[in-house]
């Protein structure tokens, strides 16, 4: 209300008043003068927010307000306005609703929203295709109900979605889905899901490509090395000239089968989501022995190498493959730190689960280098690789081994300072020692 109808109420008071004190003047009582008009005064207010409420009640949205008089005139008026005002509000984010709901709809990728507690609020129709969501039943089910894949359900309930997860679709199992989650406003997730099929089949492809030419170039290979090592052993009775090129084919030959070696165990860590053997691994055990395995590495460059390990943390998985994944991390510490430099081994577990930390003050690597160290073939340094007889996949099988085994890695490097490789196991893959 502004000030002007202050007033006017005002004025009007004061000449009900003076009325009623006139009648009182004329009557003599001038008490019941006063009571009977501001009584009726009152009266009619009552009414007037009457007429408000039925109104505001029962009115249509284009139905206009009753006429009134005055203060209530305005407020009405007031009122009114306000809801055209609202309605005409509505009416744009209504209008932004049904232009982002047609534009999802028409995408082919899935578009799910959940609540904080992961119940489907809405979904576009490349959800039902690619998901099997019925509408409306579906409306407020846990999403974990209806994908009940143990990998969805292990993904969705970690909350780490930085990197998305492949899953057959529920409903066809020859399409392959990829699921990406992101959280906004009240912890409420957005779930977008993108048929990968072609794409999965591409790398199905070029997998068995790999593991088909490793497969068939090991024998060969083995028969090369063979005769290799046979002429060497006789190369006196041969011609003693040929000993440097036959050395060094020995060593390209050693060279390529470790490679093959490699892509065949990366080959197989791709075959399958989990390991075959899942049985509680002593780690403290398995990094003694890997310590005196890097120790007879360093040989007589005297590394000082340190191990402090947890026993009474142990980790559910395939020894072989966590035997391949940590001396991988420990071997490359050693080949990578120059003379007497320091590497240290340290096991752990707390209330997040169980951590390996390999440590080294070696010659450290480039920031922008970080990202892609785990990418098959990937060298910091070409002539780095060459010197110490690597393959460009020890890190790759560290990646998978730990996939597997529902664990990440994490790089930290300065360089010319040294570098941290530390393996994170959620506590559902640790068993603790009672």
């Amino acid at each position: 209300m502004n000030q002007d109808w202050r007033g006017v109420v005002i004025r009007r008071l004061l000449l009900l008043i003076g009325a009623c004190l006139l009648a009182g003047l004329v009557t003599g009582h001038y008490a019941w003068a006063l009571v009977i008009g501001l009584g009726a005064y009152l009266g009619w207010t009552l009414a007037q927010l009457l007429r408000l409420y039925k109104w505001l009640k029962e009115h249509q949205p284009d139905e206009p307000p009753p006429d009134g008089y005055g203060l209530w005139g305005e407020v009405f008026d007031s009122i009114y306005h306000l809801q055209r005002r609202d309605q005409r509000v509505r009416g744009r984010l209504q209008a932004v609703i049904d232009r982002v709901q047609e534009s999802t709809a028409a995408l082919k990728d899935a578009v799910v929203m959940l609540d904080s507690d992961g119940n489907l609020d809405w979904w576009n129709r490349a959800a039902e295709t690619l998901l099997g969501l019925k509408t409306p039943q579906d409306s407020g089910q846990p999403v974990t109900n209806l994908i009940r894949h143990p990998r969805f359900k292990e993904y969705f309930e970690q909350g780490q979605y930085l990197e998305p997860l492949d899953l057959p679709s529920p409903v066809n199992d020859r399409l392959r889905l990829q699921f990406h989650i992101t959280k906004y406003g009240n912890s409420e997730h957005l779930m977008l899901v993108r048929d990968v099929t072609r794409l999965h089949q591409l790398e199905q492809m070029r997998k068995d490509f790999v593991a088909n030419v490793s497969h068939e170039l090991r024998t060969p290979l083995t028969v090369i090395a063979g005769y290799l090592e046979t002429l060497l052993d006789n190369v006196e009775d041969v011609n003693p000239r040929w000993t440097r090129a036959l050395q060094q084919m020995s060593q390209q030959g050693k060279r390529m089968q470790n490679l093959l070696n490699d892509l065949l165990l990366l080959a197989k860590l791709e075959a399958t989501d989990y390991p075959s053997d899942n049985q509680p691994v002593a780690v403290d055990l398995l990094l003694l022995q890997i310590k005196a395995d890097a120790i007879a590495l360093s040989g007589n460059r005297h590394h000082r190498i340190s191990l402090e390990a947890d026993h009474n943390f142990k980790l559910r998985g395939s020894e072989a493959e966590l035997r391949s994944a940590f001396s991988n991390l420990v071997f490359n510490a050693v080949k990578y730190t120059p003379d007497e430099g320091e590497i240290r081994i340290r096991w752990w577990g707390d209330d997040t689960g169980a951590h390996l930390a390999v440590q080294d003050s070696g010659i450290g690597i480039e920031v922008k280098h970080l990202p892609r160290l785990t990418e098959r073939f990937y060298r910091v340094d070409s002539s780095r690789n060459s010197s110490t007889g690597g393959t460009g996949l020890g890190l790759a099988i560290v990646k998978h081994v730990l996939i597997r085994h529902r664990g990440r890695l994490d790089i930290s490097s300065v360089l010319n300072h040294g570098s941290t490789f530390t393996c994170h196991f959620p506590g559902t893959q640790v068993v603790r020692r009672t």
